[in-house]
């Protein structure tokens, strides 16, 4: 453990230490930015208790993906957007169905099939992937909503939806963090890891959008149950 500027930091890959306009703001990857290693445990034995008596498809889905944590809805999104061949954002029964079982969800094929027939809507044969993971998205409040966003715009620098490494130079100086002082990651690297927290394992692309911001804060924002709390952390977090 050590201090720089009146500040703790320990030593470790999940930490990430940055310097903005002058002050220095922890933002630990597994606490306060990630949500923390508690809260997700919390959420997922939740979410398998509910499982178990869960009759509903579509809630049945939504806690199989926060049972993985807060990046479990953040996560079953990048996997449908990678079947996403023609960037239509819509997927057909065959490309549903795969997406689930690629992403490892249990659900018994007539499940699965109702579930899509519930989505489409018009009868067309194709779902809308956003609309779908916005129905999957646990409720959030206004309020949380907003605070959220705060923080999107915040790193956002450019303002184009897509939060980038281009984004973080012009917002944070990673000068203080420990894995940079001691040259075992490069600046583009400390920046990296960041971005990394937000993206699925799987697909790692180093940009941020908005949707995935949303996608990933709302499997956080399920393991914590006041508004003022959930609020509270993300101005810490992000100094808003």
């Amino acid at each position: 453990m050590g201090t720089r500027r009146g500040v703790d930091w320990e030593e470790g890959p999940l930490l990430m230490l940055f310097t903005v306009t002058g002050c220095n703001i922890n933002i630990n990857l597994h606490g306060f930015m990630a949500g923390t290693s508690r809260h997700d445990r919390e959420m997922a034995v939740n979410a398998k208790k509910h499982l178990s008596v869960c009759t509903d498809p579509v809630e049945s889905l939504r806690l199989q993906c926060l049972a993985r944590g807060s990046s479990g809805i953040k996560g079953l999104g990048r996997t449908f957007k990678i079947m996403d061949d023609d960037n239509n954002r819509t997927l057909d029964m065959k490309e549903f169905m795969k997406g689930l079982n690629d992403y490892g969800v249990l659900i018994e094929k007539e499940e699965a099939m109702a579930m899509f027939q519930r989505f489409d809507r018009d009868n067309s044969g194709f779902i809308d992937f956003d609309e779908f993971l916005l129905t999957l998205r646990p409720p959030m409040s206004n309020a949380r909503k907003e605070v959220i966003m705060q923080a999107f715009r915040k790193l956002d620098k450019t303002n184009d939806g897509v939060i980038t490494i281009e984004d973080l130079r012009g917002v944070y100086n990673v000068k203080y963090h420990p894995k940079y002082q001691n040259g075992e990651w490069t600046e583009e690297q400390v920046f990296r890891k960041f971005l990394d927290s937000f993206d699925s394992p799987y697909d790692k692309d180093g940009q941020v959008t908005k949707e995935e911001f949303l996608n990933y804060y709302c499997g956080v924002s399920a393991s914590i149950d006041s508004d003022v709390y959930f609020i509270l952390m993300m101005k810490n977090a992000w100094k808003l």
